[in-house]
């Protein structure tokens, strides 16, 4: 009787460690965890726009700093000269501009007094025309009458001498006409020359909007010699000194962005397959382990690097040496944004701790 209660209880304690097994493997596979997760933020490389030693360096490394802080000032005084210069060339770019728009209104109005002069000598054309017909005539009528003895000889030479100076002189309206209107050509050559020197009226003028182009360029240029933090961070690896020299375009410090901290963790793919965007999780970091943050599973990694079959030496591809009945789960990223983070809970890139994705728990597409 004795014996048949042990292996009762034997049974009893054996069917209860089976039952915990089984609810922590259920568990484990319907709240898939890893130990293989990552801190990680945004890291903003700080690169000047413009080149020059360094005259004020108010921050120290590892402090933090508010979007909009001076990091750190590089000497304006040379691109406070060349605002100054690129001012001047505006300035005599300007006055160059009016004294070539006064040369245009001058060939303007040599162009209408020149206009008007061929007009003039048009008309006095015209009226010539008007002149030698009507002389003409009574040249001609008076040749009739003199057969006649209606007139005299002497009044028929009048009337010729009449007629011909009227020639003569519309001879010389014609030559005055054609001199007028070459007057005119080449004021209107010289009003094109003029109007092409000057270029576009007001603002759409070339050369003024390249004048005021280089004025806003130094302008910049000079406000670029204050670099400021774009975002609240923390000021990282600072290698700089007063004195130091900066280079455009090559960065000269980081800054870690406070709002844009996230966890990377690493599951098995044999994990993955319930999880989904919107999933609650909790991380629990290695420095921080009686403090766990609660979060949600942004998104899941399309990819990750291919470690056979890459090209090697000779163009041949590299394969690694396994035992087949070996496989092993390859680690696909999970991007978790984390929730409200305490106070007290400092996050630094590249610290570790693991995560626990409860599947299920998102808004499941339809």
């Amino acid at each position: 009787m004795e014996i048949s209660k042990k292996h009762l209880l034997t049974g009893v304690i054996v069917l209860v460690a089976v039952l915990l097994v089984l609810f922590k493997y259920w568990d484990y596979v319907t709240n898939p965890w890893t130990r293989n997760g990552q801190v990680r933020a945004e890291v903003i490389q700080i690169t000047p726009r413009v080149s020059g030693p360094i005259v004020d360096l108010p921050v120290r490394d590892n402090q933090l700093v508010k979007a909009g802080d001076l990091l750190f000032e590089i000497d304006p005084r040379t691109f406070d000269a060349s605002l100054e210069k690129a001012r001047a060339q505006y300035d005599k770019t300007g006055d160059s501009y009016l004294a070539q728009e006064k040369q245009v209104e001058a060939a303007r109005s040599q162009v209408e007094m020149s206009r008007a002069a061929v007009l003039q000598a048009q008309s006095s054309v015209s009226q010539l025309d008007s002149t030698i017909e009507k002389n003409k005539a009574e040249y001609d009528r008076q040749l009739e009458m003199l057969p006649k003895k209606a007139t005299s000889q002497k009044t028929v030479e009048r009337a010729e001498a009449n007629y011909e100076v009227a020639v003569e002189q519309r001879k010389g309206a014609v030559a005055g006409l054609a001199q007028a209107r070459a007057g005119l050509s080449q004021a209107e050559a010289s009003l094109a020359q003029a109007q092409a020197t000057l270029g576009a009226l007001g603002d759409a003028n070339a050369s003024i909007r390249e004048a005021r182009a280089t004025v806003r360029q130094a302008e910049l240029n000079l406000e670029f010699t204050r670099v400021v933090a774009p975002v609240d961070g923390y000021v990282t690896n600072l290698n700089l000194r007063l004195g130091s020299h900066t280079v455009a375009n090559q960065p000269a410090l980081a800054l870690v962005d406070v709002n844009s901290y996230w966890v990377d963790a690493y599951f098995k793919e044999t994990a993955i397959a319930d999880m989904q965007a919107g999933d609650r999780a909790i991380v629990t970091l290695m420095s921080f382990p009686d403090q766990p943050l609660e979060g949600t599973v942004d998104s899941l990694g399309w990819g990750i690097a291919q470690q056979d079959g890459s090209t090697g030496f000779e163009l041949l591809p590299n394969v690694s040496p396994t035992f087949e009945w070996i496989r092993l789960a390859q680690r696909v990223p999970v991007r978790i944004e984390l929730d409200k983070v305490p106070e007290d809970v400092a996050l630094r890139i590249g610290t570790t701790g693991s995560v626990l994705v409860r599947t299920g728990t998102g808004d499941r597409e339809e």
